[in-house]
């Protein structure tokens, strides 16, 4: 590292001379000029805004040139650990909070709707149909959870054939993509009927962590927070001119509520009783459970219009 960036490394930016001030700036204008000819107007817009923003932070931060090189080799880490069924990247986004800004931006309240909140990682577009009643658990460990609810419209319209994909983690804190096995469990999907109802058998969620032996889980622990997920299940709901709904219900009681999910996706509407049931309690379709307790909660969808 230079003298110079060295000894202006911890100056905070209105303690710099003029004239390095000039220098920076003529640097960031320069740059956003050179997106000035770019044809399509919202990708120069996208383009300017970043170099702006990016520079600041720079600017801002003071970073070194250490500080700048440690960034590059995260994001190549990042980009090292990224395959088919691991996605660093949206890691990064959701533990940013980034993931949950770009969904409030894109999915802002409209009457009733049923909330947004974050992908996650691990959707898949291949997974099994079940018919409504089915089973999403398939071999995957946990207690057995009856979930049924209705989809509609905001004007309280039952929605026929809605596509309802879900996908959890299993007991212990893993989906299938991340077995090696290639197991197909704890996911499906099924449509709602003429009524707009819909029903499965899952798994009560369970807390976990977000995969964390990676770059993300590097930071995690270097900035003192933890990776672990409050319990939740996954939804997407698609419907014809209706505004695609990704979410997740999450358990109340779960003490993770209280404590912080690591990528701040809970939202109070979203927090569902799930009621345990004794062993040998009758099930809503006579299913034979062997004795075992089970859990049973309700998720009524409401769907915003596809243009709001």
């Amino acid at each position: 590292m230079s003298e110079t960036i060295q000894s202006s490394r911890h100056l905070r930016p209105h303690e710099i001379t003029a004239e390095q001030a000039a220098v920076e700036q003529s640097l960031v204008d320069t740059v956003v000029a050179s997106f000035d000819k770019t044809e399509d107007p919202r990708l120069r817009q996208l383009m300017q805004s970043l170099t702006r923003h990016l520079h600041a932070f720079i600017r801002e931060v003071r970073l070194t040139e250490e500080e700048w090189n440690a960034g590059i080799a995260f994001l190549t880490a990042a980009g090292h650990i990224t395959d088919d069924t691991r996605q660093e990247f949206i890691l990064l986004s959701d533990v940013l909070g980034a993931s949950m800004q770009t969904i409030a931006i894109n999915n802002q309240a409209h009457k009733s709707a049923t909330e947004a909140t974050v992908f996650g990682p691990f959707f898949v577009t291949d997974a099994p149909e079940i018919p409504i009643g089915g089973d999403i658990a398939g071999e995957a460990a946990g207690q057995p959870c009856w979930v049924e609810g209705t989809v509609t419209d905001t004007e309280g319209r039952p929605v026929p054939g809605a596509r309802i994909e879900v996908w959890e983690a299993d007991e212990d804190g893993f989906y299938d993509v991340q077995y090696t096995d290639h197991r197909v469990a704890g996911r499906a999907h099924l449509f709602s009927d003429e009524d707009g109802k819909y029903a499965f058998w899952g798994l009560t969620p369970t807390p976990y962590p977000i995969p964390h032996d990676g770059p993300v889980g590097k930071m995690l622990e270097a900035t003192g927070r933890s990776p672990v997920r409050a319990s939740h299940l996954h939804f997407m709901v698609t419907a014809a001119g209706l505004r695609t709904l990704v979410t997740h219900i999450f358990v109340e009681g779960d003490p993770r509520i209280d404590i912080g999910d690591s990528v701040f996706g809970v939202k109070e509407s979203l927090i569902k009783r799930f009621e345990l049931q004794a062993p040998g309690r009758p099930t809503p379709d006579g299913r034979d459970l062997s004795g075992r307790d089970w859990a049973r909660t309700r998720f009524d969808i409401v769907l915003a219009p596809a243009e709001v």
